[in-house]
């Protein structure tokens, strides 16, 4: 996988050991990231995916140094170092190198990865519900995409691939669809979309806020709402959205078998279009 990491003021190719045993972030999770993405010379929404993670820094109490702006900027410069059009995953990173149990802000560091990393075929994926909940903002810093978040989701979808599933449901503290374990959630009734309403337990996903604008200017309904459980083994359609892939179908949920229907194709047509139309 060709990749460039841009760190100290120079970019450098591979995989770079720039955190060490004695690294904050190493031991203590003080890391912050978001995902942008290049694909058919489209950057979408790299300036919010850019601003996200200053914001998310600031939210785990770090001190960023870089604005957006200069963020987006060293991102673009390193789409620059593949060939046009090839599929990109954009990574900005924030984190701590000294402090104990708390980062010392004065100490935050920064690097962006850029690499290799094609989209994911439409064809879709399977899904089960998992035991494991999502923490709200009392007990994790859900307003932050921070690393420390991720080792419950990655136990999430290991569970699920244990019982032959490809990805994980989570729900809240009080037990309601909170959204995949990578990716916000969509589900159709009647040609009706619905999502999880922002609670807390998830981040407001950037490609989510896209769909959404883009379905509602389409005509399309969308409610954000409290979601239970068994509407998901009830529902016509369910799609997630994310960074990775976008727009992807989900083919099972647990038992119920699923066809990719309308209004989740209709979702990935209208991001395309929108991601070319050069934004």
């Amino acid at each position: 996988m060709a990749s460039w990491t841009y760190v100290d003021g120079k970019w450098l190719p591979g995989n770079p050991p720039i955190l060490g045993p004695m690294s904050h972030a190493m031991w203590l999770s003080s890391l912050v990231f978001d995902g942008a993405r290049a694909f058919e010379g489209a950057t979408p929404d790299l300036d919010r995916h850019c601003a996200r993670v200053v914001q998310s820094a600031r939210n785990l109490g770090l001190r960023p140094m870089l604005s957006c702006g200069e963020v987006e900027e060293i991102a673009r410069d390193g789409v620059g170092h593949f060939p046009p059009g090839t599929a990109l995953y954009i990574r900005p990173m924030f984190w701590a190198e000294t402090g104990f149990i708390a980062g010392d802000p004065e100490s935050t560091r920064f690097a962006l990865s850029v690499y290799e990393d094609p989209m994911p075929p439409a064809t879709g994926f399977t899904a089960a519900l998992s035991p494991f909940r999502q923490p709200s903002l009392e007990c994790a810093p859900t307003d932050a995409k921070a690393a420390c978040l991720y080792p419950n989701r990655g136990r999430a979808i290991t569970e699920a691939r244990s019982r032959g599933f490809d990805n994980a449901v989570m729900l809240d503290l009080l037990g309601h669809v909170s959204e995949f374990a990578s990716a916000n959630l969509f589900l159709v009734k009647a040609g009706v979309a619905h999502t999880p309403v922002p609670n807390g337990t998830f981040l407001d996903g950037i490609t989510r806020q896209r769909v959404i604008k883009l379905l509602r200017g389409a005509g399309i309904e969308v409610q954000e709402r409290t979601v239970q459980a068994t509407e998901l083994s009830e529902a016509d359609e369910i799609f997630a959205t994310g960074n990775k892939g976008k727009v992807l179908p989900v083919t099972r949920f647990e038992q119920s078998r699923l066809e990719p229907g309308p209004i989740g194709r209709c979702a990935r047509e209208l991001y395309w279009e929108f991601a070319l139309a050069g934004h």
